[in-house]
C-alpha cells in the first residue's frame, strides 16, 4: 500500500494538479477544501502526510496545523504548509505551530515530490 496524502486547499486548480501529481507518484489521495473538512478527513483517512494551504475558509491552515498537533492520534503525521504567503513571519509561525515544512506558491512540482518522498522515507 502506498503512503496516504491529504490535500487541503480551497483552490480547485491546485487541488486538481496536486491530486494528479500525487496519484501519478503512487500515493493514496484524499481531498478537503476547508479547515473544518481537513480535520474531519484527517481523522477518517489517517494520512501519512498533509499538504495544507494556509488561507482557507472556516479554519486557516495555521489553525488546522495547531489542532492536528494537539491531537495525539495525529502527532506523527507530516504537515507541509503550502501558501502564497512566504514572508518570514508566516514561515516562522507555521513551523512554530508544528509544520514539518513550508513551501511557497508557486512551487516546482518536481521539488515538491522530492520533498514529500524524503519526508516519508
Amino acid at each position: 500500500m502506498g503512503h496516504r496524502i491529504l490535500i487541503v486547499d480551497d483552490e480547485p486548480n491546485i487541488v486538481i494538479s496536486l491530486e494528479y501529481l500525487m496519484k501519478k507518484e503512487g500515493f493514496d489521495v484524499a481531498i478537503a477544501t476547508d479547515g473544518d473538512a481537513a480535520l474531519q478527513r484527517a481523522a477518517d483517512f489517517a494520512p501519512d502526510l498533509i499538504l495544507l494551504d494556509v488561507m482557507m475558509p472556516k479554519k486557516s491552515g495555521f489553525e488546522v496545523c495547531e489542532a492536528l498537533r494537539a491531537d495525539a492520534a495525529m502527532a506523527a503525521v507530516k504537515i507541509v504548509m503550502l501558501t502564497a504567503k512566504g514572508r518570514e513571519t508566516e514561515v516562522a509561525k507555521g513551523l512554530a505551530l508544528g509544520a514539518d515544512a513550508y513551501i511557497t506558491k508557486p512551487f516546482s512540482t518536481k521539488d515538491l515530490v522530492q520533498k514529500i518522498k524524503s519526508m516519508l522515507a
